[in-house]
């Protein structure tokens, strides 16, 4: 069984549990059979009529992916990519024919059958591409029949509310006290069933079906990038680090610490990383202490510091060449930017003050 699903149920129970034990003075209260017919009952109706029958039997199937682990073997996938791309190129068609009948991924099978039928490989690519797609499709249109049903639950607890007055207000006139609290509970129930059904179930598993369509989209684009690469004749070992690369799990695409990154998803290279450094380090120190001592040279007096030349004046560019763009533009009167500017905000700052001062 999922642990994920698991939990979350066992958890969910017992919330509700300590909840009503906690709250109520009897938890008998919180068990309202009309209420849940009405949820229960107009729930599956409202789908029957809004889905063929077809897809509405298949809602057990899906309720036991969900409570089963249904974990994808991608390393085994890997594996099986790899075998049949070296004896696909090692062009050894009969051994591959006969390692194919082995082959657990009915989507990888496929795909290396039409390889070894010599389909071009556009048409491998455009039939595995659709495939893709229907089974996108498909998934995802299982997984909106539970976001419907979470929909329809609140609104049919509703109804229930609603049945529940108008039955109270029939019998404020002339009832009794039992009759009233009846329909007052049926009223409230209904709600608390149409909520609960569509949060702590429908809901959570349209997001453990989406969540699970994602992981095989993933595995089925590697596989179809697996066959690609099959196609351009490319080596093993590039077929298993780039099918690697599909599955590996970083959490920063950019920077990831370097040689921090270890076990099974560290590339080669950063597994590499500390132990080459370390070897660099342990060559350099050795290196070092088998060269010969240098021997002590007399230390010579500093030559004493020469003024700087003057600068040259820049020449003149020549007749019908450009200026550089970099060159200031001389003032009118000679002296620096920097000192004109300093001129112009001092007057400006000395007109303000006699203004501010005839104020």
């Amino acid at each position: 069984m999922n642990s994920s699903t698991l939990i979350g149920l066992v958890v969910g129970v017992i919330m509700l549990a300590v909840v009503v034990a906690t709250s109520s003075l009897n938890a008998l209260a919180y068990l309202n059979l009309h209420g849940l017919a009405i949820v229960l009952g107009g729930t599956a109706a409202a789908v029957l009529i809004g889905y063929p029958w077809r897809e509405v039997r298949r809602l057990p199937v899906l309720l036991r992916t969900v409570l089963r682990g249904d974990r994808a073997d991608t390393q085994r996938d890997i594996d099986e990519l790899v075998a049949m791309s070296q004896l696909w190129m090692n062009e050894d068609i009969h051994t591959a024919e006969r390692e194919l009948k082995k082959v657990s991924n009915p989507f990888l099978r496929t795909g290396v059958q039409l390889l070894i039928d010599n389909t071009p490989e556009d048409q491998i690519i455009e039939l595995m591409q659709w495939r893709i797609a229907r089974l996108r499709a498909r998934e995802h249109a299982e997984a909106q029949m539970f976001r419907v049903m979470a929909g329809f639950a609140p609104a049919f607890g509703m109804l229930g509310t609603l049945v529940g007055l108008i039955n109270l207000m029939t019998l404020l006139g002339a009832g009794s006290v039992d009759a009233i609290g009846q329909q007052m509970a049926i009223a409230l129930m209904a709600t608390f069933y149409g909520l609960l059904l569509a949060n702590l179930i429908c809901k959570p598993i349209a997001v453990k079906l989406e969540r699970r369509t994602e992981q095989r989209l993933v595995v089925m684009n590697m596989v179809m990038q697996g066959i690609a690469m099959m196609c351009e004749k490319r080596g093993p070992a590039m077929v298993r680090e780039t099918l690697h690369s599909f599955m590996a799990h970083v959490e920063d695409e950019i920077y990831d610490g370097g040689d921090t990154v270890t076990g099974p998803d560290a590339g080669p290279i950063a597994r590499t990383a500390p132990a080459a450094r370390a070897s660099s380090r342990a060559s350099a120190g050795q290196a070092a202490a088998k060269a010969p001592a240098r021997p002590a040279t007399a230390t010579r007096a500093p030559a004493p510091a020469q003024a700087p030349a003057p600068a040259a004046a820049a020449p003149a560019p020549a007749r019908g060449a450009s200026a550089p763009l970099l060159t200031p533009r001389p003032n009118p009167d000679g002296k620096p930017n920097g000192i004109v500017a300093a001129k112009a905000a001092q007057a400006a700052h000395d007109a303000l003050a006699a203004a501010l001062t005839r104020r």
